[in-house]
């Protein structure tokens, strides 16, 4: 049902004016298509092909009940693989070896398709033949329809099917049916995850929280690759915007690599804010930077839009308060060749930009012509405070030669859960600057971080009134 509101509250903000607003609608009713199985007109049949296992040897009537795990596993706290061993009984085709291949390919509807389940296993009573595995959910009655039966006498197949009793273990499961079988029944299963590396970061509620181990083993034995799985355990740290975890399963190494947008990091994810969902908005503004550009990032952390925008060869200035992010941005400015193109800074964001980022204004702005294109950009991603951060611009070149040509644009981020969201941070924006942004701000929806709640992104130029305490001579009535 939220992601219905999150659908609802996309379509309210229609005066988005970025390109990439465009984009969103596909994705409302791809949501809609998921969770109604209704699109205006359209009408979508979502079929799901799903094999479980069954408490003991029994055969498929096609009630999917039967093909859950054992109702003992329910409430188990310490994985037990060995509980998961079933036998089913699965309709099956004897066939010669030889012809395998052209029944699999005339029958290939009803053939059984699980991945990690054989659709052609041996017969032990006779090398020469194999059994083909049908599906029990096309084939329940044990018997083939007449154009079945058509197909394989043509292949010289006889059509009377068997009675093949499958083994299905622990291996054959998904992580979302062992989850949904062992936590408590009518309560949300926890299988996705953010991926940080060989780290997976897990965000577990209450009542999962029991499961927790077991959880994070399921976690690690289905998704090669992830040898640590975490868990958060306290809200993000409103300094350094890091989050006490707990480590679930696997090595206790959170030192990890990461790639985003064809550039690598290396982080250490316990004492540093990353976060992997975000790879499309740095990806969105850095696309907006052209070589020559200057980059303010006040919130810089690792570097996820400083060291993109100096490949782009921007000039950068990147600032993060967490000594940890200031130390791994450098790392990072290093790792990927860059490190002569951005100036570092440990600062607090509100001193960075009255210190580097107003010297560098003061400097720069008043040699800038009409007809030259560098532009500035100063990008606030903090969106728990950074719309607070604004009251620094009112001013802020105060005494300064006032020059129209240049003015900064920012990229302001922050959470709402305003039914309007896009007027809601336009209005705090204003509330902070002290000025009117309207007609002259553009606002992106970033994602739903959770019911109710998003992330936006308030793109505008400062106004000279604000930045300077005067409108500029050129800018006539403004």
């Amino acid at each position: 049902l939220w992601r219905l509101g999150y659908c609802a509250r996309l379509l309210k903000t229609n005066h988005f004016r970025t390109a990439a607003s465009n984009t969103s609608f596909p994705a409302v009713w791809m949501l809609l298509a998921q969770h109604s199985g209704r699109v205006p007109g359209l009408f979508v049949v979502v079929k799901k092909n799903t094999f479980f296992t069954m408490p003991e040897t029994v055969e498929d009537k096609t009630n999917p009940e039967l093909y859950l795990p054992h109702p003992g596993v329910r409430g188990m706290t310490v994985l037990n693989r060995e509980a998961f061993k079933r036998t089913v009984v699965v309709p099956a085709l004897k066939v010669k070896k030889e012809i395998v291949h052209s029944v699999l390919k005339s029958l290939k509807q009803s053939v059984l398709q699980r991945p990690g389940l054989k659709r052609v296993v041996e017969d032990p009573e006779d090398e020469d033949s194999r059994f083909v595995i049908l599906d029990p959910q096309k084939v329940p009655e044990f018997s083939l329809g007449e154009s079945e039966q058509q197909v394989l006498k043509q292949l010289s197949v006889h059509p009377e099917v068997s009675k093949y009793q499958l083994e299905l273990t622990y291996e054959n499961f998904k992580s979302e049916e062992i989850l949904r079988a062992v936590l408590p029944e009518g309560q949300d299963v926890t299988s996705g995850f953010s991926r940080v590396g060989h780290i997976a970061h897990l965000n577990l509620r209450d009542h999962q929280l029991p499961y927790r181990h077991l959880i994070g083993q399921v976690i690690m034995d289905k998704n090669p690759g992830i040898t640590c799985v975490v868990n958060k355990t306290n809200i993000i740290d409103s300094t350094y915007r890091n989050f006490e975890m707990e480590v679930l399963a696997g090595e206790n190494n959170l030192v990890t690599k990461v790639k985003e947008n064809n550039i690598a990091y290396e982080l250490d994810f316990s004492k540093v804010y990353w976060n992997p969902r975000l790879s499309t908005e740095h990806g969105r503004v850095v696309a907006l930077l052209k070589a020559g550009d200057v980059l303010f990032d006040v919130f810089a952390g690792i570097g996820p839009f400083a060291i993109p925008a100096a490949k782009r060869k921007c000039r950068v200035f990147a600032n993060d308060l967490n000594p940890e992010s200031y130390t791994w941005l450098l790392h990072n400015c290093k790792l990927n060749k860059v490190d002569s193109k951005v100036k570092a800074f440990n600062m607090d964001g509100r001193d960075f930009l009255r210190g580097p980022v107003r010297e560098e204004l003061s400097k720069e702005l008043p040699l800038l012509k009409e007809e030259q294109r560098t532009a500035f950009h100063i990008v606030m991603n903090l969106p728990a405070l950074a719309v607070e951060f604004l009251d620094v611009f009112r001013h802020l070149l105060v005494g300064e030669p006032c020059s129209p040509a240049g003015l900064p644009t920012v990229h302001c981020y922050g959470f709402s859960k305003h039914s309007n969201p896009a007027r809601d941070i336009q209005e705090r924006a204003e509330a902070t600057l002290g000025t009117s942004l309207a007609g002259r701000c553009s606002t992106f929806l970033v994602r739903n971080v959770a019911p109710n709640k998003e992330m936006l992104c308030l793109s505008f130029q400062i106004p000279a009134d604000v930045l300077y305490k005067r409108p500029c001579p050129d800018e006539g009535e403004e």
